[in-house]
């Protein structure tokens, strides 16, 4: 016994005194390389301790296509500078297919995501409140001047860039809401001081101005989707205007943009429309261009519409009493249940049987779905809808069974608190802070690590807590909540970059509670993700 202890204590010497054996053993018993050791310690769990009481951190993330610039990481874009690209510089990258950190020192509120372009949006009390990327030929992220040439602007903006608004005091103004369409914005803000008002900036986005609440749009006015007179061949790239709009009856709540028409909603339960409406998606009753914010009637008059919802040419309203509401395109069977025809241009009721009240709705290019009081998601119309590949069209709400979305026997009390929609794939929040998406996975953009398409509810992976989802065509941005510490700046998920190196990460897989301590733990990299 004697012996053995030597014998271990001659070991124990060897191995922790100086040498080529010092903490490079391995389970066959030979010396580690140093490539096999840096391996080693980069693929071990980082623990990370936070106290119980410590206050959590806005952070915003990104993923999709990346090319047009809407995900505002400007090396995903551009190359090492030089015919050869310098040690340590990013390759450039076309997809980001899991999501990414964005740098940012604001505080965000508000997220949009329109064809190739973002808007984000602060209620911060400094005079720049809205910041803009991608893709800004029709001057929808306003006129960001050209650093190489000031008397031209940028067509692609690949940083989060100030927009700058027509405010008459805008330090004391809030931004409430951002929204974008295929080529125009609208910014709502709150009332200056007292009186709220919309607008919109630019050709496609323009700011306008309302009397209570206000209003401002930018990009492009083709259809009148700003609401504002159709110029007849007005250029709007590189443009300086900013649009304020027209009073409204009542204060604007609520603006949504879809492809190419607009609706906007007030404190009084109305609906307003203008643009694009060959669909029926302004709910007019006719099938023309509107340029003016008009107030939509057939089975919405006398109804207080408490959300509006379109993205691409079908619009969806929810009254206060939980019933649903529907115009514009029918292509896709989304309105099928109540009509034959394809474009449906007055709001009609749709009383679905078994839905219950509805809470929200969301409205794509082919699909539509609504969550209900109880948390439960229902979808209809053509593509991927969530129930697998056998369901891919259907003219009457199919619920999405509520396991998918994490409720079991020892998590009873699971709901979605949230649904969202982008032209072709749907994203849900739960109660439970967890994020699920399905839908066409065009360039990456439901975020899943992978490009294939998701035909089932899929969590997305994240450090913290989700606070609301933007989706867009083939990009997202997400708003969430981490705790302090858990991300070191300029860390994301996948590949992070700081200024003097490359550091390649896992994906985040925390936090996860254990006692009184949080422990967020780094995972090995896996094949096929970046």
């Amino acid at each position: 016994r004697r012996m053995a202890l030597a014998a271990g204590a001659r070991l124990g010497r060897r191995l922790s005194g100086p040498g080529p054996w010092r903490g490079h053993w391995t389970a066959a018993g030979r010396s580690r390389s140093r490539r096999e050791t840096a391996e080693a310690e980069a693929d071990a769990p980082v623990f990370q301790y936070v106290g119980e009481r410590a206050t959590r951190a806005d952070r915003i993330f990104v993923w999709g296509f990346s090319f047009s610039g809407a995900l505002g990481v400007p090396t995903f874009v551009l190359p090492g500078s030089g015919p050869q690209p310098r040690a340590g510089s990013r390759p450039r990258r076309r997809i980001q297919a899991v999501p990414y950190r964005l740098e940012l020192d604001q505080k965000i509120s508000s997220a949009a995501c329109g064809y190739g372009f973002t808007l984000l949006s602060s209620k911060t009390k400094d005079v720049t409140k809205v910041w803009g990327m991608g893709l800004n030929k029709d001057s929808q992220l306003g006129f960001h001047r050209s650093r190489k040439d000031k008397t031209r602007g940028y067509e692609y903006v690949l940083e989060p860039s100030p927009v700058p608004l027509p405010l008459d005091r805008p330090q004391e103004t809030q931004v409430l809401q951002v929204s974008c369409g295929r080529a125009h914005s609208l910014v709502l803000t709150d009332s200056e001081g007292g009186d709220g008002r919309v607008g919109t900036a630019f050709p496609l986005l323009g700011l306008k101005r309302l009397v209570q609440l206000s209003h401002v749009y930018m990009g492009n006015n083709s259809y009148g989707q700003c609401g504002r007179k159709v110029v007849e061949n007005e250029v709007y790239s590189e443009s300086h205007k900013v649009h304020r709009m027209q009073d409204f009856d009542g204060q604007v709540v609520q603006v949504a943009c879809g492809q190419d028409h607009s609706l906007f909603l007030t404190d009084k339960g109305e609906v307003y429309s203008c643009g694009w409406g060959a669909d029926g998606q302004t709910g007019l009753g006719h099938y023309n261009i509107t340029s003016a914010p008009t107030k939509l009637a057939g089975d919405l008059a006398g109804v207080n519409v408490v959300q509006v919802a379109t993205y691409g040419d079908c619009c969806l309203a929810v009254s206060v009493d939980g019933s649903l509401f529907g115009w514009g395109n029918s292509e896709y069977l989304q309105l099928a249940s109540v009509t034959d025809s394809t474009q449906v241009n007055v709001p009609r009721s749709l009383p679905f049987s078994g839905v219950g009240r509805v809470k929200q709705a969301a409205s794509g290019g082919t699909g539509c779905a609504v969550l209900n009081g109880e948390g439960h998601v229902f979808v209809w119309g053509y593509g991927i809808l969530g129930k697998g590949p056998n369901l891919m069209e259907t003219a009457l709400p199919e619920m999405i069974p509520p396991t998918l979305f994490g409720l079991t026997e020892f998590n009873p009390g699971v709901q979605v608190s949230r649904i969202r929609c982008g032209l072709s794939h749907f994203a849900a929040l739960t109660n439970r802070g967890e994020l699920f998406v399905w839908g066409k996975n065009i360039r990456g953009c439901l975020g899943i690590g992978r490009l294939e398409d998701q035909y089932f509810p899929w969590r997305v992976t994240m450090p913290g807590e989700p606070v609301d989802v933007a989706c867009g065509v083939d990009h997202m941005v997400l708003h969430l909540n981490v705790l302090p510490g858990s991300l070191e700046p300029g860390l994301g998920l996948g590949t992070a970059w700081t200024a003097q190196q490359r550091q390649p990460l896992g994906l985040w897989l925390g936090p996860e509670r254990v006692g009184a301590l949080r422990v967020v733990c780094r995972a090995p990299r896996q094949p096929g993700v970046v």
